[in-house]
């Protein structure tokens, strides 16, 4: 396994690292840039706008399977969206003709995919369905025979409300309890949505679950769209997105049941989802996350701290020591005009296999875009 350990760097003030980022494209090296592959898993055209909120799983034959929300009518969280995926047999240079995997079951879509290669060996895919404003659940559908066939639905929230999961966000810990976090609401798109986070847990590899105890607040719209990672000494960190231009954290000191009370974190961002994984070879942490919370143009400028703020550029990291320290931000993408967000990372071979939706300008056709980065690319 690739277990290449690098100087330790120091940690860097925000300000430094907008700076250092915007001088370290992923192009920046040549030799970098010919190891990295890039590909787009599914183009955007008129009569499928949105191709978002992805992840990936590798099968025992190394092929790459990928899952992701359709959007096929129009391009808005409530239009029309099914869950498509296709498979690589070339490690992501390629991918085969896009397919169903889940049938729109809801009364507006199904979309947000996960997937976990649980310890069991079974690969265990978790989608939303959305229903309404103020309808919205987590479902989990089980393959035995590695992506071939898949079990019937499961739900996982019977609770009423709306219960945000991002894709890529379920994790499993060294227990093998599964974690699934949640932001929810009684309604979305109101003046006051006053999301909380929340996390569901099972202790049967998915058959069942359990929500979790601790409700965390944020100010302004919210603590939203949290994601999970677990600590050496068994501790679990949440991190959360937030209005406030900074990323929210709480810790778990019981297997995500109850949690500290969520305040700002370290790392600058605007309102737009992070990810967070840890490198099963290692322990290190990758986090992708969009950093700029001010964007100045010579047409304007634009404060993330709202639900506009800029999704550019999207930039990486690397933590050895559990996030009090980071290596130089590096930007995967830093097109000004473009839009990334909602990264998936599956760690693979000495590689980070990534997800993300691309948009060439804002409001436009999203596409999914895969890259693989060799994990020694991050700290060159």
């Amino acid at each position: 396994m690739f277990n290449v350990r690098f100087p330790q760097r120091p940690f860097f003030p925000a300000a430094t690292l907008l700076l250092v980022a915007a001088f370290s494209p992923l192009s920046a090296n040549a030799s970098s840039a010919a190891a990295v592959v890039s590909s787009l898993i599914a183009t955007a055209d008129a009569s499928h706008p949105r191709q978002s909120e992805g992840d990936i799983v590798v099968l025992r034959d190394g092929t790459l399977f990928a899952v992701w929300s359709d959007f096929y009518e129009k391009a808005n969280d409530h239009a029309p969206a099914r869950i498509s995926a296709a498979r690589s047999t070339d490690s992501g240079r390629t991918w085969g003709p896009r397919f169903t995997l889940q049938e729109n079951t809801g009364l507006s879509n199904v979309m947000c995919a996960s997937l976990v290669r649980s310890r069991t060996g079974d690969i265990l895919f978790f989608y939303l369905q959305k229903n309404s404003t103020t309808d919205l659940k987590a479902y989990v559908r089980r393959s035995t025979d590695d992506a071939q066939t898949w079990g019937p639905p499961v739900l996982m929230m019977p609770e009423p409300g709306y219960h945000v999961m991002n894709n890529a966000r379920v994790i499993q810990l060294k227990t093998g309890r599964l974690l699934a976090p949640v932001a929810t609401s009684l309604q979305v798109g109101t003046k006051n949505d006053n999301f909380k986070t929340v996390v569901y847990r099972s202790d049967d590899d998915g058959l069942t679950w359990q929500r979790g105890t601790t409700f965390l607040s944020a100010p302004k719209r919210g603590a939203m769209e949290p994601g999970l990672i677990e600590l050496k000494d068994g501790r679990v960190l949440q991190i959360i997105r937030t209005q406030t231009g900074k990323i929210w954290h709480a810790y778990s000191a019981d297997g995500g049941d109850t949690w500290t009370e969520a305040t700002p974190w370290t790392i600058e961002a605007p309102e737009a989802p992070s990810t967070l994984a840890r490198n099963p070879a290692n322990g290190d942490w990758l986090l992708v996350w969009n950093p700029t919370v001010v964007w100045s143009n010579p047409e304007k400028t634009v404060l993330g701290t709202n639900h506009g703020g800029p999704r550019t550029p999207l930039a990486a990291m690397i933590s050895r020591d559990e996030g009090r320290t980071w290596s130089v931000p590096k930007n995967l993408e830093s097109n000004a005009n473009a839009t990334y967000a909602y990264t998936s990372i599956t760690f693979h071979d000495g590689r980070a296999l990534l997800s993300y939706y691309h948009s060439p300008a804002p409001g436009k056709l999203l596409s999914l875009k895969f890259q693989s980065v060799p994990l020694g690319w991050f700290e060159r």
